[in-house]
């Protein structure tokens, strides 16, 4: 027998030091990922609701396209 010096590992096979530095990783990127996606969400709201008010959308995307062919046709 090998006289090899055992490490203590977890079911995932990473040790608590590499455990701990991998949940701070993910943490940090986790954070980060819903920050930006909050900001994402809040300006698609300002752009254009989700829920319409009562009398429904004033402007259509179409309205876009239409500026958009008159600017290059």
């Amino acid at each position: 027998m090998s006289d090899v010096t055992r490490r203590p590992i977890s079911a995932s096979g990473l040790t608590e030091s590499e455990a701990k530095e991998f949940h701070s990783i993910f943490l940090t990127s986790f954070i980060a990922f819903t920050v930006i996606a909050i900001i994402a969400h809040f300006l698609v709201w300002t752009w254009r609701p989700w829920l319409p008010g009562p009398n429904g959308y004033t402007t259509s995307m179409l309205d876009g396209i239409a500026l958009a062919k008159s600017m290059f046709g």
